[in-house]
């Protein structure tokens, strides 16, 4: 029962030709045979597209841990796989990694996007080359999946790739990796232009001193309930004491103008709050992986509270 509590789910979304629906489930089945007796599998589900909410195929394939998923996203077994399956697909390549406990819902912190533009003839070369990469950044530490979207003329000229880590540290680990410059000098000869653009969620620079050191980034909604939980009261108490009577009555600004001055001085006061909170809610932010689930109530059923409290000494105060 152990493995289960740590093992992961390999998540992929494809988009199927409609004439290729039947010849890609047969796929899948011979897939499902080969990766049966892979090392650390315990299941796989295959989810056929349900028009309008899913239009993609899902394929979910459990193992027992994250090396042992690595390694299957890795192997020749599931390359070989993958070049068969090719002309059924429409081109897009969505591969995410999700630990089945509580953590799963936590986003990646730190995403590259990557812009290739490939010159004219050597597209289908640089789709093998595109595998092989794939299949080399599968081992990379902290790893949480990736996505491949091909260039569609007239449209998007670029192949656009968009890797998801779990931080900035072992982002850029991959990033300049002696394997990852030998891969890119690689594709040189295919290659027109090539650029990356590193990117980061959006609050997550205020919520750094709070993290322990080595320790991935505190879950998205909690960020945000501490983003609110110091916006809310300052976006009230500007607007109640600063910017209708002053503002408003007495220099008789505009609406838009008052308003663009009131975000101004929020987003100011809101990026010092915010650390400072952050830093007192650090129990909860990143509690003991053996407790999260009670110190995550703990904290919500707080910060709720405290929602509650600040709405109703507001309302009186009108």
């Amino acid at each position: 029962m152990s493995g289960e509590t740590n093992s992961v789910s390999i998540v992929t979304q494809t988009s199927v030709r409609p004439e290729s629906a039947e010849a890609f489930a047969q796929w899948q089945g011979g897939t499902s045979a080969v990766i049966s007796g892979f090392p650390g599998f315990i299941e796989q589900r295959l989810m056929p597209p349900h028009p309008p909410l899913q239009v993609d195929w899902v394929i979910l394939q459990r193992f027992v841990s994250l090396a042992h998923a690595k390694g299957w996203l890795a192997s020749s077994e599931r390359q070989a796989r993958i070049v068969g399956a090719a002309p059924m697909l429409v081109g897009r390549d969505d591969v995410h990694i999700v630990t089945d406990a509580a953590s799963a819902a936590r986003t990646a912190p730190a995403s590259a996007v990557i812009s290739t533009r490939v010159k004219p003839g050597m597209e289908d070369a640089y789709r093998k080359w595109e595998q092989k990469v794939a299949a080399a950044q599968s081992k990379a530490p902290g790893l949480q999946g990736y996505r491949f979207e091909p260039a569609v003329p007239g449209v998007q000229e670029d192949f656009v790739a968009i890797l998801r880590f779990d931080g900035d540290a072992n982002l850029q680990a991959w990033l300049d990796s002696p394997q990852r410059r030998q891969l890119i000098e690689e594709a040189a000869p295919l290659t027109a232009e090539f650029h990356t653009r590193t990117v980061q969620s959006g609050f997550e620079q205020w919520f750094r001193d709070a993290t322990p050191e080595g320790a991935p980034p505190p879950a998205a909604w909690k960020m945000n309930m501490i983003v609110l939980l110091t916006l809310y009261p300052t976006v009230f108490l500007w607007g109640l004491f600063v910017g209708t009577p002053f503002l408003g009555r007495v220099l008789h600004l505009d609406f838009p103008v008052a308003l663009f001055i009131g975000n101004v001085f929020s987003v100011l006061l809101t990026a010092r709050l915010v650390p400072w909170t952050a830093n007192r809610l650090g129990w909860w932010l990143s509690p003991p992986p053996e407790r999260r689930a009670s110190v995550d109530r703990q904290g919500a059923a707080l910060l709720i509270a405290a929602f509650a409290v600040m709405i109703l000494v507001f309302w009186k105060l009108l």
